[in-house]
């Protein structure tokens, strides 16, 4: 494929690049063996709170029980990923080899297709070389593989519906195109409807849905004929999330904005023992932990509650602490989340050197993209911005970054593709 590529297709990946990248995640499962999953406290690495919810659902207990025994109902997560995995478990068995190659499988489809969008991302701001670098860098380096092939978990599905609402965006504005339009009716649906997806998948992400939806909307001729549509799409998206706003109120009779969790994620991601991760001693993960009687007794929405208090009354006195640790996760996210100290010193330094790397060469095209004025540079920074501030202030992990390293990777191409060679005279 060349730059005269036809102008009607040319933000279309040829479909060798997802193929690739969707044979190689496969390939590795296998040979891998990343399907065989750790039987420790029964099964819980098969997808932890996720998989201990998806039971539930199959063994009769609805959306519940995401620790240990059962606890009663449960918001601890939103529900896409559970219930995807809930129809893999009725179909292939719980906690067997063969459903957990099936979700790995799948997730290697998600991650694959994440390959097609950054395609059309940096072909309609950047140029098709670049695009074809992105793309093929997606499909096949070993960073971007790592979610997929041994996580039951919703990364790669987080991933794969943020770059495809950032590429729908683009089609909105008509970024690329010779002679662009307004967005259409079926556009707005389509974007309501990815935005709801994305909230039952991974609640963080929607700190940026205002900016991408104002940033299309104001990119239009018309800002005040679009409105009707941008109507339509809003009623899309609260449809979606309503029906789980719905179901919680039924099991709570309280209103849980997506995920009752909060509280203790706070308690434990930065109260007394905290040092910017969760202190797992202070979750209910294991049977004989206190944590686990006290949320059992007490019911999810009490024990949140509880536990958010007691980080309030904590944080009175030791702000100095949680502005410590916050600094600290913020430099954790970019620079490389520790892993656990049994890790090999060698493969330890090799991944976080790599996961750095991406953080620095991402945020270096990025900036390069601000000042050449690239198209949809500045809602790229904006994600930048927004995706991460939760994790600064919650707790912090490796894969949190993962929605965000698509566009890293696309950046990466592009500083390097923008690299000129230094002139005989400068050389001398």
């Amino acid at each position: 494929m060349t730059d005269t590529i036809t102008k009607s297709n040319r933000f279309r990946a040829p479909w060798i690049i997802f193929w690739a990248g969707f044979l190689l995640r496969a390939l590795v499962i296998v040979i891998g063996h990343t399907y065989k999953i750790r039987l420790a406290q029964d099964h819980f690495q098969f997808g932890w709170e996720m998989g201990r919810i998806a039971r539930a659902l199959v063994t009769g207990y609805g959306y519940a029980d995401p620790f240990v025994g059962h606890t009663g109902p449960t918001a601890w997560t939103p529900p896409i990923f559970p219930l995807l995995l809930a129809g893999v478990f009725k179909l292939f068995g719980v906690y067997t080899a063969l459903s957990a190659w099936v979700i790995l499988t799948i997730n290697s489809v998600f991650s694959a297709a994440v390959s097609l969008f950054v395609y059309e991302i940096a072909a309609r701001c950047y140029n098709l070389r670049v695009a074809k670098w992105s793309a093929w860098m997606w499909a096949v380096y070993p960073a971007a593989l790592q979610y997929a092939i041994h996580w039951v978990w919703e990364m790669s599905l987080t991933a794969m519906l943020f770059t495809w609402v950032l590429a729908l965006a683009l089609r909105m504005r008509g970024i690329g195109e010779d002679k662009p339009r307004e967005a259409t009716a079926t556009q707005w649906l389509g974007f309501g409807l990815l935005w709801g997806s994305i909230a039952l998948s991974n609640s963080t992400v929607l700190l940026f849905l205002p900016i991408c939806g104002l940033w299309i909307l104001f990119g239009a001729k018309q800002p005040l004929a679009q409105l009707g549509k941008v109507a339509l799409a809003s009623l899309v998206f609260l449809a979606i999330l309503g029906s789980w706003e719905t179901r919680n109120f039924q099991a709570f009779h309280k209103f849980i904005p997506i995920r009752g969790n909060m509280g203790a994620e706070m308690w434990a991601g930065s109260g007394p023992d905290s040092n910017g991760f969760a202190w797992m001693a202070t979750l209910p993960l294991e049977e004989r932990n206190p944590e686990t009687i006290r949320y059992r007794t007490l019911g999810e929405v009490e024990y949140t509650r509880q536990q958010g208090e007691k980080w309030h009354v904590y944080m009175r006195t030791h702000h100095l602490h949680y502005a410590a640790i916050s600094l600290k996760r913020f430099y954790f996210f970019w620079a490389g989340v520790p892993h656990p100290t049994d890790a090999h010193p060698a493969a330890e330094a090799i991944r976080e050197i790599d996961y750095c790397f991406f953080s620095i060469t991402g945020i270096l095209g990025l900036l390069l993209s601000l000042r050449n004025r690239i198209p949809a540079a500045g809602l790229f920074a904006w994600s930048f911005v927004l995706l991460p501030l939760t994790y600064y202030f919650v707790t912090v992990a490796a894969r949190f970054r993962h929605p965000l390293e698509p566009l890293l990777f696309l950046f990466t191409v592009y500083l390097f593709q923008s690299a000129q060679p230094r002139r005989k005279h400068e050389a001398t």
